[in-house]
């Protein structure tokens, strides 16, 4: 028993540390000169890297864009690849600086680590996925099955949850890694494959014949993904925030990668705060519009971020869009002025 109260003590008071240490995060990663961004271990659309180990993904371009932001270069990021066991002890101990790794922020999560959800980068829900042989048209007919997930993450739950309000009994197939749960559903060791459904359509593109595989429609679950940080440093937080809020900002006022330099130029007042325009006040004194001391940046912050990594809208269309493979349609992920739940405070 007091080797279990010690162990507890040493953890609480290593939480306090990392805390602690965390602090200071944009000095830490301004000395670094790079930023230590966890991501997935591969998952298509998100964060997934190439044969040369060229990492993509709305994930990634996240990661892209904190960088972009404070160092004033996408390509300052060092990707750490996670499984979901580790990812959020990752992040506790120091060992990265932001998650940006399909997390689905939730109370515990947010309560209860000693970490922070910076917002919601893309609205998802868990589903399902199944044999088309089986002609299996809706998860209401799954009672019985037997269904293939990862530890370490929410789906374990929501799938409990589900099949208990439904009254259907089912066996649960679960693994540490997501390739293990993959190898397992294309062997037939299980009947079903959930997870997010952002997740479903991005792992059937591995198997050997995708159409063989079909999506169920129901979605069981409310799954807002987003980057993590650390508490204790309000800064840092404030940081990946707005990064986030900038990528939104701009789509809605149609400032992208292509065009950002002429919209220095605009009238747009909403725009020259965003990207830091100094203009003349009505009274002949200047307004530098810089909202980037802040949060300890520079004036062209927000410029940085759009030039190099583009708004939300490009990097959806980029990683999950109609042009992709996976072939996403925007739904919840829209603007809000675009029957969409993407929404973000304004730069004033």
């Amino acid at each position: 028993m007091k080797l279990i109260k010690n162990l507890a003590l040493a953890s609480v008071f290593g939480l306090a540390a990392a805390a602690s240490a965390g602090a200071a995060t944009l000095d830490d990663v301004k000395a670094k000169g790079v930023i230590d961004c966890g991501v997935s271990q591969g998952l298509i659309g998100f964060s997934n890297p190439d044969s040369n180990n060229n990492w993509s993904g709305l994930d990634v371009d996240f990661c892209k864009a904190v960088a972009a932001a404070v160092l004033g270069d996408a390509t300052k990021v060092k990707y750490s690849p996670l499984n979901a066991k580790e990812r959020f002890t990752a992040l506790q101990s120091g060992a990265i600086d932001v998650l940006s790794r399909n997390s689905t922020w939730t109370m515990s999560r947010d309560t209860t680590l000693g970490l922070s959800f910076a917002g919601v980068t893309y609205y998802d829900g868990q589903g399902f996925l199944v044999p088309s042989k089986l002609g299996v048209k809706s998860a209401l007919e799954l009672g019985g099955a037997s269904v293939c997930t990862q530890t370490g993450t929410t789906t374990e739950l929501n799938l409990a949850d589900y099949f208990k309000a439904n009254k259907m009994e089912y066996k649960v197939v679960a693994f540490e890694k997501n390739e293990e749960v993959l190898k397992a559903y294309q062997e037939g060791r299980c009947d079903v494959f959930t997870t997010d459904q952002s997740g479903l359509y991005a792992e059937r593109l591995k198997f050997t014949n995708p159409a063989e595989h079909v999506v169920l429609p129901e979605i069981i679950s409310k799954e807002p993904l987003g980057p993590v940080v650390r508490q204790g440093d309000a800064q840092w937080f404030n940081i990946v925030r707005w990064t986030y809020f900038a990528l939104l900002n701009a789509e809605e006022l149609g400032v992208t990668s292509a065009n950002v330099d002429q919209m220095k130029t605009s009238e747009n007042p909403e725009i020259q705060r965003l990207l830091s325009v100094k203009v003349k006040n009505p009274d002949g004194t200047e307004a530098d519009n810089d909202f980037g001391k802040g949060i300890g940046l520079g004036p062209d912050w927000a410029y940085n971020v759009i030039k190099q990594v583009g708004n939300y809208g490009e990097i959806f269309e980029r990683n999950l869009g109609q042009s992709t493979d996976l072939k996403i349609a925007r739904g919840e992920n829209a603007l809000w002025n675009q029957g969409g739940l993407q929404y973000a405070p304004p730069v004033r």
